[in-house]
């Protein structure tokens, strides 16, 4: 069966992301990194941070931890399941496992405790490959995150979600 790419361009959401104190420092504890720039403004303007700096990963789990249903954009919703959980969700029916492949972050900007983020994701490509008589099926999203102040661009995500077929 040929991957559906019918979804490389399609919206894959629209959010707004507040980037708040608390999970930066739980993040950076998760991490185990203990650096007081996390945790402590002051720390953070000794070390030449404006404001409290997020960890370089941090991008991947800011959405658990940021996005508020009553400020989530009414435009942003879509109507039923993403367009990359459609195509895995049909393949998923004949079993198999998925994976997360690469994860991709492109700064614009440093990403500081404070920001407010517009975010929109897109699907921009998807294929197969074969490995050990298995099909491996990609799907590749990106999500610009834009300051909801000035309309500028933050950060960029990349990611690989990646179908293994039974």
């Amino acid at each position: 069966m040929a991957v559906d790419t019918s979804v490389i361009g399609k919206s894959a959401g629209k959010w707004k992301i507040v980037i708040e104190r608390g999970p930066v420092a739980n993040f950076a504890t998760a991490l185990k990194d203990s650096s007081p720039v996390y945790t402590s403004p002051e720390a953070a303007k000794e070390a030449g941070f404006d404001a409290i700096p997020v960890p370089v990963t941090y991008p991947f789990v800011m959405a658990h931890w940021g996005a508020f249903p009553e400020q989530q954009p009414a435009d942003g919703k879509l109507d039923g399941p993403s367009p990359a959980m459609q195509v895995i969700g049909k393949l998923m029916q004949n079993g198999g496992i998925v994976l997360h492949g690469e994860q991709e972050f492109t700064y614009h900007r440093p990403l500081k405790v404070g920001d407010v983020l517009e975010g929109e994701g897109t699907v921009v490509d998807a294929y197969e490959k074969e490995s050990k008589g298995k099909t491996m099926t990609f799907l590749v999203t990106e999500n610009v995150y834009r300051d909801a102040n000035t309309g500028e661009p933050v950060v960029s995500t990349r990611m690989n979600l990646i179908h293994r077929s039974a």
